[in-house]
């Protein structure tokens, strides 16, 4: 993959000498993540929506230094090691990386082991040995999502599974989730919501709220939260200009890391083997928790209190702010005419985990992931009036009719989200809220098929102009199980064919049903007197 710097002319030897990646200091200090983090917080906060625009704008305060006409460009295994790399480099901070990294036992894809990863080799950047911008470019080729699949308990990483409290995550802290996707925290909210950004390969920088859809895992995936492994140059020399010279990185050790912790892999009571670590538990306040209800209680300062309301109007937000992202993602296929070129034979070894055309233009990852937060929404509204009903102190409600009010906030949410997309002939459709969530698993993730049906148009009105031949719509119609599925299955074959698909659901060919995400009709059965689905999970903890 090419980085996407472009410089108009070569730069003469002063300016190549200011691009050098020269190494000033011997170890980070408490001073210098502190301004890491403030680094991330103000990319964060700002308005940019890619990569370049980020590294371009008011939020970056080395923008300037940047070489003229430079593109930044990072994918969601990139983001983190950009970030940390960039801020090394105009920092003079050093900075080592892992290269290579092999699998451990047989694998097809070594983004997915089952079994985690070993570190093959890593990287020392010392003074002289890159420039600023070559640096970046070698992280872009070099780093995916299997440098981050590694067992807690390994050594010299360069990230380390972190405790679970507010001093410990904080701006800058990576998450891991094991299906592929990597986020870096830049905020956490008085409340204990955890905040983040993340790239895409279509360079476009995103924001969300942690949750769900990002899933644990078995130790030696390595899934979670993780901060950056403190790291020293030693046996360097310092030259007359100043810079350090030559020398070795080392690790900290894990037993020497203050806020180094396992408690997300097996629980904060006592540590089981590893094949034991779904049944780990976690305790709050004597009471044994769900893990993201521990996560969010932590965050928010020991203990776990909802505000419903508060609740239900910032995860449609985060909904709406996620709908708005897809809404982007697809334009971009379609600008970039995708959907004109012919149906592959073929769906790619794995939908979720590939390469070229389909990794930059598809959105099954993106849709799985909007719809396992629609989902949570569902379920965290039913575990709200549950716990409610019974009295349960976890929910801070003061008013009388906590079903009704849900559903007013739900309403005006609702309302307040609407997109407008355009039709293959140009004129717009407008969608809201509720009926992107009615479309929700008819919307199409595969970049060769008409933007109607990106949006999940079924009336013969709206799909009068999309320009498919019937091979795609058989296509469409065939990938429907595949929609209907939440969980992103990155380790399955799907390599399948238009005949393999028309034979229905089955390893790797999706499921049958879609899960209910329906909080408006849940909500109107209560008031109703009508009991809720039985799909609906359960808010028995």
């Amino acid at each position: 993959m090419v980085f996407g710097l472009s410089l108009a002319a070569p730069e003469p030897a002063a300016a190549q000498d200011a691009l050098s990646f020269r190494v000033m200091r011997e170890a980070w200090t408490e001073a210098d993540e502190r301004g890491f983090s403030e680094f991330v917080q103000a990319i964060g906060n700002s308005n940019c929506r890619t990569v370049a625009q980020c590294m371009a704008s008011p939020a970056n305060p080395f923008a300037r230094s940047d070489p003229p006409g430079t593109a930044w460009r990072a994918d969601c295994a990139d983001l983190p090691y950009f970030l940390r790399a960039y801020y090394a480099w105009k920092r003079g901070l050093p900075f080592s990386y892992i290269s290579a990294v092999s699998p451990k036992g047989a694998t097809r894809d070594i983004r997915y082991t089952s079994r985690g990863n070993d570190i093959a080799s890593r990287r020392d950047i010392l003074t002289g040995s890159a420039s600023g911008p070559a640096l970046l470019t070698d992280l872009r080729n070099t780093i995916s999502s299997a440098m981050y699949r590694l067992h807690p308990d390994m050594e010299n990483t360069d990230l380390y599974p972190t405790r679970i409290d507010r001093k410990s995550i904080r701006p800058g802290s990576v998450l891991y989730d094991p299906n592929g996707h990597l986020a870096v925290v830049y905020k956490v909210e008085d409340d204990g919501r955890i905040l983040f950004i993340d790239a895409h390969p279509d360079n476009s920088l995103t924001r969300g709220t942690y949750g769900r859809k990002f899933v644990r895992s078995s130790p030696g995936m390595g899934a979670g939260f993780k901060n950056w492994r403190p790291l020293k140059l030693e046996g360097a020399s310092r030259t007359p200009a100043g810079p350090l010279v030559g020398g070795r990185i080392v690790f900290a050790k894990n037993a020497e890391l203050a806020d180094y912790s396992i408690e997300q892999y097996f629980g904060n009571v006592a540590r089981g083997e590893d094949r034991q670590w779904a049944s780990g538990t976690f305790m709050l306040a004597g009471q044994p928790v769900d893990y993201y209800d521990y996560v969010r209680a932590m965050m928010g300062g020991g203990s776990l209190a909802y505000e419903p309301l508060a609740e239900l109007r910032n995860m449609m937000r985060a909904n709406c702010e996620d709908i708005r992202y897809r809404e982007e993602a697809v334009n971009i296929a379609i600008q970039n005419r995708i959907n004109l070129k012919p149906q592959p034979p073929r769906l790619p070894p794995n939908i979720y985990g590939t390469e070229g055309e389909w990794e930059e233009f598809s959105t099954p990852s993106r849709d799985a992931r909007l719809k396992a937060s629609f989902k949570e929404l569902r379920d965290q509204v039913q575990r709200f009036v549950e716990w409610h009903a019974v009295g349960d102190k976890r929910v801070h409600y003061q008013g009388i009719n906590l079903t009704l009010d849900l559903l007013t906030t739900y309403d005006v949410e609702a309302n307040a989200c609407v997109i407008t997309y355009l039709r293959s002939n140009g004129t717009p459709v407008q969608l809201g809220y509720e009926e992107i969530r009615r479309r929700m698993f008819l919307m199409s993730f595969d970049p060769y098929h008409c933007i109607e049906r990106r949006w999940g148009a079924t009336q013969p009105a709206e799909l009068a102009t999309c320009r498919d031949d019937p091979v795609k719509a058989e296509w469409y119609a065939a990938e429907q199980h595949l929609r209907n599925q939440i969980d992103r299955t990155y380790d399955a074959r799907m390599d399948f064919t238009l005949f393999d698909l028309k034979q229905g659901p089955g390893p790797g060919r999706g499921v049958a049903a879609a899960p209910d995400i329906d909080v408006r009709a849940y909500l109107v059965g209560l008031i109703n007197g009508r009991p809720p689905a039985a799909a609906a999970s359960s808010a028995a903890r």
